[in-house]
C-alpha cells in the first residue's frame, strides 16, 4: 500500500430527515487492497456506500481522492473519478449481448460513408470485451451471447469488465456471491483476487464472513451508523468476525 490513501473519508454523516444512517465515519482506502465492510442490516453500510458511489450526497463530512477534495454528484461523476459500483442485481441488460453490456453508456462507433454519420462498431466492441474478460481469466467465445444465457459467475465477470472499461481504480461490490452456488461463488472469489493482483482496490460489502476471510486484507465493522472496527484481517476467523459484529451491535444498543 502507498503512504497516501487512494480515497479518504472524514467525518462522513448521512441523514434522511430525522433518521441518522451514518455517523461521523473516518475511513482511509489504499490502492490494491480488499476492504470488507460488514455489519448487520441497518448498520449503515448501504448508506455509506451510496455516498462513496455518488448515488447520494453526504449530509456532512468530506471525501478526498489522492488528497484532493471531491464531491460525487452522481454515480457517473464517481465513475469519472475511478469509482465503480457493482450492485447485487449487477444492473445488466439481460437481453443484450455481452459486448453491449460491457460498453453500455460508452459505445464505440465508426463512420459510415460520411464523417458525421456513425454506426456502432460491434466488431471492435466484441474484441475489447473479450480482452476485458481475458484479464479476468474468463473465456466466452461468443460476445453476441445474451447475458441472460450466462451463469451467475459469468454475469459478475461482465459487470466487472464494464468497470474495467471505465478504468475504475476502486470497485465496490455489494454482496457479490449472494444466491450463488459453490462453484459460482468460487469463480467470483477468483475474480476479486484477480482484481487485487491487477492493483485494483475492492470494497466488499458482504454478510458472508467466509468470503470476507477468504478475500479481505482489512475489515471494517459498522453498527447503528458508526464505525466500530477498522483493522487488518490477520488471523481472524469467520466466527471471530461474527462475534465482533454482535459486540458492535451491543455497543450501538
Amino acid at each position: 500500500m502507498t503512504a497516501t490513501p487512494l480515497l479518504s473519508l472524514r467525518g462522513i454523516g448521512k441523514s434522511y430527515g430525522p433518521v441518522v444512517a451514518v455517523r461521523e465515519v473516518d475511513l482511509d482506502i489504499f490502492a490494491g487492497e480488499v476492504v470488507a465492510i460488514c455489519g448487520d442490516n441497518g448498520a449503515g453500510k448501504s448508506s455509506l456506500i451510496k455516498v462513496i458511489s455518488g448515488a447520494e450526497e453526504a449530509t456532512s463530512g468530506t471525501l478526498q481522492m489522492r488528497g484532493k477534495t471531491v464531491v460525487f454528484a452522481s454515480p457517473h461523476d464517481a465513475l469519472s473519478h475511478g469509482v465503480a459500483t457493482i450492485y447485487q442485481d449487477l444492473a445488466l441488460a439481460p437481453r443484450l449481448s455481452i459486448a453491449q453490456n460491457v460498453f453500455m453508456g460508452s459505445e464505440l462507433t465508426r463512420p459510415l460513408l460520411l464523417p458525421f454519420l456513425r454506426v456502432l462498431d460491434k466488431k471492435r466492441m466484441a474484441q475489447e470485451a473479450r480482452g476485458f474478460l481475458k484479464q479476468l481469466s474468463v473465456t466466452v467465445e461468443d460476445m453476441d451471447r445474451p447475458v441472460e444465457r450466462l451463469s451467475g459467475g459469468q454475469r459478475q465477470a461482465v459487470a466487472i469488465s464494464r468497470a474495467l472499461r471505465w478504468k475504475a481504480e476502486i470497485i465496490i461490490m455489494d454482496e457479490p456471491t449472494a444466491a450463488l452456488g459453490v462453484k459460482e461463488t468460487a469463480l467470483v472469489l477468483d475474480l476479486i483476487r484477480k482484481l487485487k493482483a491487477d492493483g485494483r482496490t475492492v470494497l466488499l460489502i458482504s454478510h458472508n464472513m467466509r468470503d470476507v476471510v477468504a478475500l479481505a486484507d482489512r475489515v471494517v465493522i459498522m453498527g447503528a451508523g458508526r464505525k466500530y472496527v477498522d483493522q487488518p484481517l490477520g488471523d481472524l476467523s469467520a466466527d471471530d468476525l461474527s462475534r465482533m459484529i454482535m459486540a458492535g451491535n451491543a455497543r450501538a444498543a
